[in-house]
C-alpha cells in the first residue's frame, strides 16, 4: 500500500519554453509557494546580487540564462513535486530534449508579446512525439501584449493541440487587474510591482454579481462577461483525460514576473496533473506499481559542487523503492553498484535521501561509471529505450593553450562531454580532440567551465565538417578499407567507434551512393535506434 500511496502524491514535469519567456520565474514563484526559498533572484538582471535559484552555475549568473536543467524538489498542497528547469536556448536543447524523457507532463511557457515562438515549436513537437500532457502559461501580461483569442488560436494552428482557457486575464497592459479563475470560479485581484506571494481574492460563481462592477468598474466587468461568454461557447469544457493523454492543453494567463496568476497554474497542476505513468522498455512496460526497483539517468552533471569535483548521475526512478547502501544492477555494465549518497535537490543545494519512489528525481555519486540511458534495477536485465541523442551541427578542434595542464585538460574535458551536451572525437595520428555541438553557444560554455573548474585554458578552431556519420556494415573488410582511405576523415568517438566526418552534404551524399555496403548512421545512439540513415 505504501508504494501506491508514495506513487499516487508526486507530480514530476518541466518547465520548458523559448528564451526569455519567463521560465525561471515561473520556476521560482512556484518554489514560493512552495516555501522552498523565501525570495526570488531578479532574473532579468545579470548584475543582482542574488541570481535566480534554478541558474546556479557561475556562467549562468553571468549571462542570466540557463545553460542546463535544474531539479527542485519541494511539497505544496500535500503533493511532492518534482520541478525540472530546463535551459531555454536553442544551443542546448539537447539537454531539454532528454529532460523531456524523465518527466510526466510539462508546463510551457508563452510570451504574450511575442507569442508561439521557433523553439516553442521545437520543443512541442517532442512533447506530441511521446504524448506528455502540457499545462500553458500565457506569460508578461503586464505588457502591451497580443489578443488572447489570438493567441489562442495561434496555439491551436502552430503547436497540433486544441486548447482549454482555465484562467482569463482581465485586461492587459496597462488596464491589466488580475484573472478569473475559470476552475474554482474565483475572481483575482493583484496590486502591480507586487513579487511577493499575496494576492485579493474573490469566489464568484456568478458573473452578474454586482461585486464584479464594484471590484473592477463597469467597462471592464462588461468586458470580462463578454469573453467568457465566447470561451464557454467557443472551447469545450475540460476533460481531464484528454488533457492526461496529451490531446488538449489548459491554458492560463498571468505574468510570472508580479505573480498574477501563478497560483492558478499550481494548484491546477496538482489536481489534474498525472502521477508517474508507465515507462517502455526492450522487454516491454514497466509500470510504476512493479514492486522492483527500476530507473535510467537522463543526465550526468560533472562539478555539480566545484569545491569537490564531483559528477553526479542524474536518475529517474520508474517503479519500486529505491534503498540507500542496497546493491542494483548497472544493466550495461552487468555488475552491482551501491551508493551511500543518493541525494535530493533544491538546484544546487543536495540533501541525502534513504529512498526514494516513482516519480523522484536522485542524484547519484559517479566515479565514472555512467552513460546517459542507462538503466539501474533490481537485477533484471531490460534497458528503457526512448534517451534522444542528437548528431552535432558544429565542430570545432580543441586546442591546448596551456601544455602544463594538458592532463586537466583531458579529464575536463572527457567529463563535460559525459553530460551530453557536446560530443568528443579524437583523431589519429596526433590525438586530436574534435567537439561537436549544437549551437556556438555551447563552446562558450564549456571553455569557460574547462578554465574555472579544471583550470585548463583552451581556444577552439574551426574545422571543415558538415556532419558526423558513425559507420557500420556487416562487411567488414569494405568498412576497413573505407577507414584506410578516408583515414584523414574519419575520427573515433569516446567509445572508440569509426566516425565519418564528411566535409559537405554533397561529399556525404557522394560516400554514401560509392559505399552501398556501409551503412552511415546519423545518430550515435545506431545501436539501438530503430532506423538507420545509409
Amino acid at each position: 500500500m505504501a508504494l501506491k500511496e508514495e506513487i499516487a502524491r508526486r507530480r514530476t514535469f518541466a518547465i520548458i519554453s523559448h528564451p526569455d519567456a519567463g521560465k525561471t520565474t515561473l520556476t521560482e514563484k512556484f518554489l514560493l509557494y512552495g516555501g522552498a526559498i523565501q525570495t526570488a533572484g531578479a532574473v532579468k538582471s545579470n548584475k543582482v546580487r542574488r541570481g535566480a535559484t534554478s541558474d546556479f552555475m557561475e556562467i549562468e549568473r553571468q549571462r542570466g540564462i540557463s545553460v542546463t536543467t535544474s531539479v527542485m524538489t519541494f511539497e505544496y498542497d500535500e503533493k511532492l513535486i518534482n520541478l525540472l528547469d530546463t535551459p531555454g536556448h536553442k544551443d542546448f536543447a539537447e539537454d531539454t530534449y532528454r529532460t523531456l524523457t524523465a518527466v510526466d507532463s510539462v508546463v510551457l511557457v508563452v510570451d504574450c508579446v511575442k507569442g508561439v515562438e521557433e523553439q516553442t515549436e521545437k520543443l512541442m513537437a517532442v512533447c506530441r512525439m511521446r504524448n506528455t500532457p502540457v499545462m500553458i502559461f500565457i506569460n508578461k501580461l503586464d505588457l502591451e501584449g497580443r489578443d488572447p483569442f489570438d493567441l489562442l488560436d495561434e496555439l491551436e494552428a502552430k503547436l497540433d493541440i486544441r486548447v482549454r482557457p482555465l484562467s482569463w486575464p482581465i485586461g492587459i497592459g496597462a488596464t491589466f487587474r488580475g484573472v478569473y479563475d475559470l476552475y474554482d470560479n474565483d475572481l483575482k485581484l493583484f496590486e502591480s510591482g507586487k513579487t511577493k506571494v499575496e494576492a485579493a481574492s474573490e469566489h464568484i460563481t456568478d458573473l452578474g454579481d454586482e461585486r464584479v462592477d464594484r471590484l473592477l468598474g463597469g467597462e471592464l466587468a462588461a468586458t470580462l462577461r463578454e469573453e467568457l461568454d465566447l470561451v464557454n461557447g467557443v472551447y469545450d469544457p475540460l476533460d481531464t483525460s484528454a488533457y492526461q493523454a496529451g490531446a488538449v492543453a489548459p491554458v492560463f494567463f498571468g505574468s510570472a514576473f508580479n505573480n498574477f496568476g501563478v497560483k492558478e497554474v499550481l494548484d491546477s497542476f496538482v489536481r489534474i496533473a498525472p502521477a508517474p505513468r508507465p515507462r517502455p522498455t526492450d522487454q516491454g512496460e514497466v509500470r510504476p506499481e512493479d514492486p522492483a526497483f527500476s530507473g535510467f539517468v537522463f543526465k550526468i552533471h560533472a562539478n555539480l559542487d566545484p569545491n569537490h569535483r564531483d559528477r553526479i548521475a542524474f536518475l529517474r526512478v520508474c517503479s519500486g523503492r529505491f534503498q540507500r547502501n542496497r546493491p542494483y544492477r548497472h544493466v550495461r555494465l552487468g555488475k552491482d553498484l551501491r551508493f551511500a549518497s543518493p541525494t535530493a535537490f533544491l538546484a544546487a543545494q543536495k540533501t541525502i535521501v534513504d529512498e526514494a519512489w516513482p516519480g523522484d528525481v536522485i542524484g547519484l555519486f559517479d566515479t565514472g561509471n555512467f552513460k546517459i540511458g542507462d538503466t539501474l534495477t533490481e537485477g533484471a536485465t531490460f534497458q528503457f529505450g526512448g534517451i534522444p541523442s542528437f548528431s552535432p551541427e558544429l565542430f570545432r578542434e580543441l586546442v591546448n593553450e596551456d601544455p602544463m595542464k594538458s592532463k586537466q585538460l583531458d579529464k575536463g574535458i572527457r567529463q563535460l562531454t559525459d553530460e551530453g551536451v557536446a560530443q568528443l572525437f579524437t583523431q589519429q595520428p596526433g590525438n586530436k580532440k574534435i567537439v561537436g555541438c549544437v549551437g556556438d553557444l555551447q563552446f562558450d560554455v564549456i571553455r569557460y567551465r574547462l578554465e574555472h573548474e579544471y583550470g585548463a585554458r583552451c581556444a577552439f578552431r574551426p574545422i571543415q565538417a558538415h556532419k558526423a556519420c558513425w559507420l557500420t556494415s556487416d562487411d567488414q573488410e569494405a568498412l576497413d578499407r573505407f577507414v584506410r582511405v578516408k583515414s584523414t576523415q574519419v575520427v573515433q568517438d569516446k567509445d572508440g567507434n569509426n566516425v565519418f566526418m564528411a566535409p559537405s552534404g554533397y561529399m556525404l551524399d557522394l560516400e554514401k551512393r560509392e559505399n552501398p555496403a556501409i551503412t552511415f548512421h546519423t545518430t550515435s545512439e545506431f545501436k539501438t535506434a530503430a532506423t538507420s540513415d545509409r
